[in-house]
C-alpha cells in the first residue's frame, strides 16, 4: 500500500504522488470517482464499460425451474 501526505491548494487541488499513479496506472486525463465516506474521501478510478468484457466468462447462468405449482 502506498501511503502519502498531501496538501490541498487553495483551489481545492490535490496532486496524487508518482508513486501512488503509477501503481494505480492512471494516466493524464483519467476520469476519477470521487466518494466521501464519513471522514474518509476515496477516489477510485472510472473505467470504460469496455473494460469488464468477458468479466463473467465461464459462469453458470442456468436457472433451475422452479417445481409446478397447482
Amino acid at each position: 500500500m502506498n501511503k502519502a501526505i498531501v496538501t490541498v491548494s487553495p483551489k481545492y487541488q490535490v496532486v496524487i504522488p508518482q508513486a501512488v499513479r503509477e501503481s494505480a496506472g492512471l494516466k493524464p486525463g483519467a476520469k476519477m470517482m470521487v466518494v466521501n465516506l464519513g471522514d474518509v474521501i476515496r477516489l477510485m478510478p472510472v473505467k470504460p464499460a469496455a473494460a469488464y468484457r468477458g468479466i463473467a466468462r465461464g459462469i453458470d447462468t442456468t436457472v433451475p425451474d422452479e417445481p409446478e405449482r397447482l
